[in-house]
């Protein structure tokens, strides 16, 4: 991708797909992210919130409204039409990635991992 259009990173990605459903605060994004790779990635507290706030300089996904819950500010996030072009590229720039792999690997006679 041009620099224009950087490959997002592995949390970024799920972070950005996490909100396709609609807002999401925080925690939300964590445990949508660990369900939606069967536990393999857990985002720390530490990592979302700069991943946060990259891919909101970015222009990727906004803060969307807050919430007051037990005392504290709950701020949930939704993605912008170009979070949601961003993760469509993506997506098909990593499908195009593993079909190369994979047809290689069926030209090899090896079994795809």
């Amino acid at each position: 991708m041009t620099r224009q259009n950087p490959s997002l990173t592995e949390p970024q990605y799920f972070i950005l797909a996490a909100l396709m459903d609609g807002p999401l605060h925080g925690y939300g994004i964590i445990k949508a992210a660990e369900r939606a790779t069967d536990g393999r990635l857990r985002i720390a507290v530490g990592t979302l919130y700069g991943a946060l706030e990259r891919l909101e300089r970015a222009g990727l996904m906004i803060a969307d409204h807050e919430e007051i819950v037990d005392g504290r500010a709950r701020r949930y996030y939704r993605l912008t039409e170009n979070g949601t072009a961003a993760l469509a590229r993506e997506a098909l720039r990593m499908q195009h990635a593993a079909a190369v792999v994979i047809k290689r690997s069926r030209d090899a006679g090896a079994a795809p991992a």
